[in-house]
């Protein structure tokens, strides 16, 4: 499973609870995105989440 190179977001494990409270199990993933950024050793391709390219945590190669 792809994990964000810059916040470490990954999938997270919950519940869907219906009108009678019944519980089942289901999986929350992040929005990830495969880009290619400029890192200390150059240009990499990784995955990021789309919070962290919006607030430029991460710089986009073109």
């Amino acid at each position: 499973m792809a994990v964000c190179y810059s916040c470490n977001k990954k999938k997270i494990i919950g519940h869907n609870v219906s009108h009678a409270n019944n519980k089942t199990k289901r999986i929350i993933l992040p929005n990830l995105q495969r880009v290619k950024i400029f890192t200390d050793k150059g240009v990499k391709r990784t995955y990021v989440c789309t919070r962290c390219l919006r607030s430029n945590k991460v710089v986009k190669a073109l």
